[in-house]
């Protein structure tokens, strides 16, 4: 619940921030870089954030950072409601509320063990997934008729937002504080902790490598037909049309995942989704009509939830607690930070060589990806009790 109003206030918030600035007076090429800086400060942020989520107590962690989000985006409504938007103040601001966001996440990621039993993890990944793909259907919409009614009223929704998540976090009964078997002699020593033992354990090596191949060509797949649609002449809201399938695709597989994931052996979900989006991948090369993209990348999407329960239901099992919330964080930041050149690959790819090139090239990387699957899909055994 606190992740899904979470989330529901940032995206209200997160789109409309660069729409502010050029209202404001500010080039685009600043609303942008805004943007970018505050996206890579979660990056950044979220590593650090795991560590002390497996040292610290993780509830305190989480509505203490809930709070420093809304005072943040509730500082930037005060100015925005008087007429005084200040660059500088809006990019302290928008870079606190990410890292303040990570820590939240790093906190959270950590907690499922102590309030989840083992047989449950599926159906809770799933309904983590079908959260998420909600929030990015409607949190967008939701965002544009706040913004219609007033500039500032979607950074006060955001500034709210964070602070229901505190007092719901506040809330939670369980003790989600880590149990750690040993204590690292330093900060330095308990990052690397986190990142050797995700780097060591077989399987949680192939989820870093599957997950940031799908993200960034998912991201690749997803901006080619934007660019593609705007370069055919498509409007605003066909574009927006491609992204609301994607959404809903998202959204139905997430609900199907846990019934899924129960009924259908864990390797062969992922090796079928992995091969499944070869030809996905290679139709997009031949769609002229934004339907067509979007009913292309809404199946990709409808099969991609499926494959994240599955990994991250045995990620869970296979970490130890002190550990949680350093291998969320390493996970999230390697498919996240992949995920983020897609944009600009994608763009400048398109440009260069047309989207069918684009969308062929990303075909044959899904294959390459769906060949290295196959071949470590023993490691992917159900282990869901």
């Amino acid at each position: 619940m606190a992740g899904a109003v979470d989330g529901l206030g940032t995206c209200a918030s997160a789109l409309f921030l660069p729409l502010i600035l050029l209202g404001a007076g500010y080039s685009s090429g600043l609303a942008g870089l805004v943007a970018s800086v505050a996206l890579v400060s979660g990056l950044v942020v979220s590593p650090v954030a795991g560590v002390f989520a497996d040292r610290l107590p993780r509830k305190p962690m989480m509505y203490t950072a809930a709070l420093v989000a809304a005072g943040a985006m509730g500082s930037v409504f005060v100015t925005v409601a008087l007429g005084h938007v200040v660059l500088l103040h809006v990019l302290v601001a928008a870079v606190v509320e990410q890292a303040a966001s990570a820590t939240y996440g790093a906190a959270a990621s950590g907690t499922i063990r102590r309030l989840v039993p083992p047989e449950e993890y599926p159906r809770a990944i799933g309904y983590l997934q079908a959260r998420d793909q909600a929030v990015q259907i409607v949190g967008p919409t939701l965002g544009g008729v706040l913004y219609q009614a007033a500039r500032w009223v979607p950074l006060l929704a955001d500034a709210v937002s964070f602070l229901l998540v505190a007092v719901l976090s506040r809330a939670i009964r369980a003790d989600p504080t880590p149990v750690r078997e040993t204590t690292a002699p330093s900060f330095a020593r308990e990052l690397a902790d986190g990142l050797r033992f995700v780097w060591a354990h077989p399987f949680l090596r192939f989820v870093v490598v599957w997950t940031a191949g799908v993200n960034a060509l998912l991201g690749a797949l997803y901006f080619h037909a934007v660019f593609a649609s705007h370069a055919e002449g498509a409007s605003p809201s066909s574009i927006g049309l491609i992204l609301t399938l994607a959404g809903v695709g998202g959204l139905l597989g997430a609900l199907a995942a846990p019934w899924l994931v129960r009924r259908v052996a864990a390797p062969r979900i992922v090796t079928g989704a992995s091969w499944v989006m070869v030809p996905t991948a290679a139709g997009l090369a031949y769609a002229s009509q934004t339907w067509a993209y979007g009913l292309l990348l809404s199946g990709v999407s409808l099969i991609v939830p499926s494959v994240a329960v599955v990994l991250q239901t045995r990620a869970v099992l296979v970490t130890p607690d002190g550990l949680l919330a350093r291998m969320g964080t390493v996970l999230g930041t390697a498919g996240q930070g992949v995920a983020a050149l897609a944009p600009v690959l994608a763009g400048v790819l398109v440009a260069a060589y047309g989207g069918r090139t684009v969308a062929w090239g990303c075909a044959g990387a899904f294959a390459a990806l769906a060949l290295y699957a196959t071949a470590r899909s023993a490691l992917v055994v159900r282990e869901v009790p």
